[in-house]
């Protein structure tokens, strides 16, 4: 899955809908939070599965880096760096892009509950390769930005993975059992269709669920798509 955006409902559907079992693997590629009314909830459920696995988007950088800041404690000495002019300009930002669902549920949570979303967000990896059959699967967030042949995915910066936008036209791989699979650009605004668009080896599975769209879900086993 991609871009759940805070959407619970939606996760927590999907996940009835393809029987996600203890047998199973489920990787959600990059923003998980903002925009949605839940996305602490969501965060706290992948948590809580050892098979669920996130990997970082430019929502999730942005958040970590702002919530980060809020788990200090901040004291009379401390108030002016804590609460910083720059800090302040960010929460602003971030409100704007959606972030104030997110920001409001996490300022719910316990301290310790805090810590742990952060130190989870500070681990969630930029890429994961993995092989399923006889296909290998990259996935990134967003894209390979700043791509050339033969380029090693260590060599990218994090904006050219969680910023920069897949080109579903361009091969990016020579060997054909390789597939890039990415989010971030809802596919409604390519094809005008809320559904996984595939293009050669190119998997774009942001269907858009915040945007009126679906929450698209990609089985790696055997291709097939599944939409709440």
């Amino acid at each position: 899955m991609s871009d759940i955006h805070g959407m619970y409902d939606k996760y927590s559907e999907m996940l009835k809908k393809i029987g996600f079992s203890d047998e199973d693997d489920l990787f959600v590629i990059g923003d998980i939070v903002d925009r949605g009314p839940e996305p602490v909830k969501v965060l706290l459920d992948m948590m809580s599965r050892p098979n669920v696995y996130g990997l970082m988007g430019n929502h999730d950088l942005f958040a970590l880096d702002i919530m980060s800041r809020l788990t200090e404690v901040a004291t009379e000495d401390n108030i002016e760096a804590v609460l910083s002019e720059e800090l302040m300009e960010k929460l602003t930002g971030w409100y704007s892009e959606g972030g104030g669902p997110t920001i409001d549920g996490f300022m719910d949570l316990s301290p310790e509950e805090r810590l742990a979303v952060v130190a989870y967000l500070r681990e969630l990896p930029l890429y994961e390769v993995i092989d399923v059959g006889e296909r290998t699967f990259v996935m990134v967030h967003a894209g390979l930005g700043g791509f050339r042949p033969g380029k090693k995915l260590s060599e990218y910066d994090p904006a050219d993975l969680i910023s920069t936008r897949c080109d579903p036209t361009v091969k990016y791989f020579e060997d054909e059992s390789v597939f890039l699979v990415t989010g971030h650009t809802p596919t409604p605004v390519i094809t005008g269709k809320a559904e996984i668009l595939r293009c050669g080896n190119n998997f774009l599975i942001d269907c858009g669920a915040f945007f009126s769209g679906r929450l698209g879900c990609l089985c790696l086993d055997t291709l097939e798509e599944f939409y709440v």
